[in-house]
């Protein structure tokens, strides 16, 4: 059992390094590279549907942090997959509640799935695009209460946030 579980967090790992090579795809002007990432994303959601399947949410304590970590990159671009995506944003809230993932992946997910829905936000973590040189979020639920909800899933206050975003 246990190499198994150290497979699977290595199969993890190396999907959210994939991931990570892949990412400057998504917004290419050239559409077969686009493509290409919405393959590896794609691809990388079918597998860990399997994997919830198999073991619920792959939390730290069963894989360890990298690998979890790695999950909830894979889950939060499954972008084209929303029923993986609300399928793993429903695990990772059931294991939020035990105290076995971070609210602060959780809000992350929930918004993400929120915008793919075409709903507003809570949190304010996806950026729609850069107007005059600073990010602007999809719209947001109550956005005057953002930055109060950001604090309590340890997301700090908006504005610092997207100045790690923003021109120089």
């Amino acid at each position: 059992m246990a190499s198994e579980i150290a497979a699977l967090a290595m199969e993890l790992t190396g999907m959210a390094e994939a991931d990570h090579r892949g990412a400057p795809l998504a917004n290419s002007e050239d559409p077969a590279e686009q493509l290409e990432w919405r393959r590896l994303t794609a691809r990388h959601a079918d597998r860990l549907n399997e994997l919830m399947d198999a073991c619920g949410w792959p939390t730290a304590d069963l894989v360890g942090e990298e690998a979890a970590r790695a999950a909830w990159l894979i889950a939060q671009h499954a972008d084209r997959q929303l029923d993986i995506q609300r399928r793993a944003l429903r695990l990772m809230e059931e294991e939020a509640a035990g105290g076995h993932v971070s609210p602060r992946d959780v809000a992350f997910l929930r918004d993400r799935t929120l915008v793919n829905e075409g709903r507003p936000q809570i949190y304010g973590t996806q950026i729609a695009g850069v107007r005059e040189g600073a990010p602007v979020p999809w719209p947001c639920e109550e956005p005057e209460r953002m930055d109060e909800r950001r604090a309590e899933v340890g997301i700090p206050p908006f504005d610092e946030y997207v100045a790690r975003f923003a021109a120089p």
